[in-house]
């Protein structure tokens, strides 16, 4: 059961986390139906059961709210692709591959479970400064792969890594716009089949 807040500092945390969780799923709800540069301040906090000010006052404005919502699923993706690497690591897997696997699967199964934002973030508009951000995060992706994949800094090592994560990026925008989870399941599994093709081709050559 989960520990109730105590004394009044515990309940105003409380309040202000709900009030924050609410204010982001309107936000989502704006944002994927709109994009950012047409959504409205002002419908966030209608359908918030806000009001302006308190918006400000958690987020700052539209486009630190963007970017909170940006940063959560990121965090997602990066919590669930851990936590599956993690699994097949105490499950006995120890092949690199294998687990980038693993870890690619979790990406992609977010893709389809939060497709609206997928979207919104991988093709839709942001605020000044967003595909910077977009890039150093891609980048960071990339190095983070390379670790998993246990490759050196070699040219051949680099472009290796580069591929593969440019297979799971363009796979999770095919898996957030497919038609329905069967549709989407066929992408991933096709997105698995293909590193596993290319692992093989490296391997022989």
């Amino acid at each position: 059961m989960a520990r109730k807040p105590s004394g009044r500092g515990g309940w105003e945390w409380s309040r202000t986390a709900q009030t924050r969780r609410t204010m982001l799923e309107a936000a989502r709800e704006v944002f994927c139906a709109h994009g950012f540069a047409d959504a409205a301040i002002s419908e966030v906090v209608e359908r918030a059961g806000s009001s302006v000010g308190s918006l400000y006052h958690h987020f700052g404005g539209k486009t630190e709210l963007f970017l909170a919502l940006w940063e959560e699923h990121e965090g997602a993706h990066e919590k669930a692709a851990t936590a599956s690497v993690a699994e097949a690591k105490a499950a006995g897997v120890d092949d690199p591959v294998e687990l980038f696997i693993a870890g690619a699967r979790a990406f992609l199964a977010g893709s389809w479970e939060r497709r609206d934002l997928a979207r919104l973030f991988m093709d839709g508009d942001g605020p000044p400064g967003f595909d910077l951000m977009r890039r150093t995060r891609r980048r960071d992706w990339v190095r983070q792969n390379a670790v998993l994949l246990a490759l050196g800094g070699e040219p051949i090592d680099r472009l290796t890594v580069a591929v593969l994560t440019t297979v799971i990026g363009e796979a999770g925008r095919e898996v957030a716009t497919s038609e329905d989870e069967a549709e989407a399941q066929e992408v991933i599994d096709a997105a698995i089949e293909l590193i596993r093709r290319f692992d093989r081709a490296a391997a022989t050559t």
